[in-house]
């Protein structure tokens, strides 16, 4: 009996090693491993991210703590001998409780600053709604942090925003960008990915675009690059890149659509949690009040076009998403288009965001005329409310109108 399980434990740490030896091989194929020294003096391989550089500042931090408690508890240990000799006992737990408060964790630090945030960006106002009540029992919710997650949100978001790239470009113009993001779209739709992957890929494919110049032979691999880099961010289970290289009928090799990743991956240094337009959208929409399936998915209508205009993705994600709340709702004739609460909530007045809605009106209004009808698709379909088959606001009143 000893023998057999000393068998089965043997094959079990086999298994564990082999899977882990493949996850290495499959990090390997965007080739991001590179080799790093722990405190300890081992070495590790692992992807360099802004996240795992994070951790390494948040365990040399601890590294720092650990350090400093030791010897505080050395010097409490002498302490403790001499004052035993004299007798000073109440000296000493003076002594241990003085050094013990000197310590300041990272952790302590990061909680402080979140509360500071908080003072600063958050307007008490009697008409405040728990808009997270209603997710107050699901774990996954995570309701307790949300508020301060969003304000991240708003301070970094200015760090990912697309800058004007278009002048830049050679051989792409905007015609060229909303073609391929009309087919990404597609693409997306018939893999029934996540909608947070479609964001996430726009963003790498115009982030990557502002700050490098490629032929417009190269402007579906890098849209299918990007898609597959959101997946892998995004997804539980991806597409194999196999996958990806038949959707453009072969057009690119998979070594091609391998090294274009690695390229990606290394003009963005790996940046890749942003804040992109869909999750302010989801805070968004649930003020003030539970909002009604065709409200939902007007804003989400509205926002799919948007991401096919070059002037709207221009736009910081949290006034894209506070636009596409306003212009939803004038479409649909919530009155009043624009409430104390969505300011509040926002942070944006009407008058911020009404170029902006305009756009997303204009877009509507012409969008049954275009050629690229892939949202028009999608959102005629009974289970998205066929929000995309009702009339559109009337182009001669909405300037008026609006606010």
């Amino acid at each position: 009996m000893e023998n057999n399980r000393t068998r089965g434990k043997g094959k079990g740490k086999a298994k564990t090693e082999e899977r882990r030896l493949g996850n290495r091989r499959i990090l390997g194929d965007i080739g991001n491993l590179e080799g790093l020294k722990t405190t300890d003096g081992k070495h590790i391989s692992r992807p360099i991210t802004r996240n795992l550089y994070a951790k390494l500042l948040a365990n040399s931090q601890s590294t720092a703590n650990f350090v400093q408690l030791e010897l505080d508890s050395t010097a409490s240990v002498h302490k403790k001998h001499d004052l035993e000799e004299s007798g000073e006992h109440d000296n000493e737990r003076k002594f241990k409780k003085r050094s013990c408060r000197k310590v300041m964790t990272l952790t302590a630090e990061i909680t402080a600053q979140s509360k500071a945030a908080r003072e600063v960006l958050s307007k008490p106002d009697e008409q405040h709604v728990d808009i997270n009540a209603d997710n107050g029992n699901i774990d996954l919710a995570v309701a307790e942090y949300l508020d301060d997650l969003y304000i991240f949100y708003k301070l970094t978001e200015d760090e990912s925003r697309i800058s004007d790239y278009m002048n830049s470009q050679n051989e792409i113009n905007e015609k060229m960008r909303s073609i391929t993001v009309d087919w990404l779209i597609d693409v997306h739709w018939r893999f029934n990915l996540m909608p947070e992957t479609l964001y996430l890929t726009i963003n790498i494919i115009d982030r990557y675009l502002s700050l490098t110049v490629i032929p417009k032979a190269e402007l579906q691999l890098v849209g299918i690059c990007s898609m597959l880099l959101a997946c892998k961010y995004e997804e539980i289970v991806t597409p194999k890149v196999k996958v990806f290289a038949k959707l453009t009928d072969d057009a690119y090799t998979n070594k091609q659509i391998v090294d274009m990743e690695n390229a990606i991956l290394e003009k963005l240094e790996w940046y890749l949690t942003v804040p992109t337009p869909y999750m302010f959208l989801d805070q968004f929409i649930r003020v003030p009040e539970q909002p009604d399936i065709e409200l939902k998915n007007m804003v989400f209508f509205l926002a799919e076009l948007g991401l096919m205009h070059y002037q709207i993705v221009l736009h910081c994600p949290s006034l894209i998403a506070a636009a596409t709340v306003l212009a939803a709702r004038y479409a649909l004739n919530r009155n009043p288009f624009w409430t104390e609460i969505l300011k509040l909530r926002t942070g944006y007045v009407a008058e911020q965001i009404m170029e902006c809605s305009k756009m997303l009106i204009r877009f509507q209004s012409s969008a049954a005329d275009s050629k690229l009808d892939t949202v028009i698709q999608k959102f005629s379909s009974p289970e998205r409310g066929a929000v995309a088959l009702l009339p559109p606001p009337d182009p001669k009143h909405q300037v008026n109108n609006l606010t």
